[in-house]
């Protein structure tokens, strides 16, 4: 089983130069359809999906995923969104929380 990525074009590119499977998706419908063709095509442990493209992957693919345990989905924050974040730091901070369930201060 392996490990996808699905983010915009320039976040791919930095997830496949980390040596993951990444695929560009730049609209909301493509990243659907990049989704529903890796849940089919069931070589998938975990798909992550850029949330600035589709905030509730689960929902996307509900249909798809129905009997099924694996893939399990992702949803993550994408870059544009830290960058666009006039408090980078602040972010960063808030998305640590959020995802382990406790703030870290370096």
């Amino acid at each position: 089983m392996r490990i996808a990525v699905i983010a915009d074009p320039e976040a791919a590119q930095g997830f496949r130069l980390a040596g993951l499977e990444a695929y560009p998706a730049a609209t909301p419908e493509e990243a659907k359809a990049r989704l529903e063709a890796l849940v089919q095509a069931g070589r998938y442990a975990l798909v992550a999906v850029d949330q600035a493209l589709l905030p509730e992957p689960e929902q996307a693919v509900e249909r798809l995923m129905r009997g099924k345990d694996l893939p399990v989905l992702l949803p993550i924050a994408g870059l544009k969104d830290a960058f666009q974040n006039p408090d980078v730091e602040g972010y960063m901070r808030e998305l640590v929380r959020k995802t382990i369930g406790f703030d870290i201060k370096l």
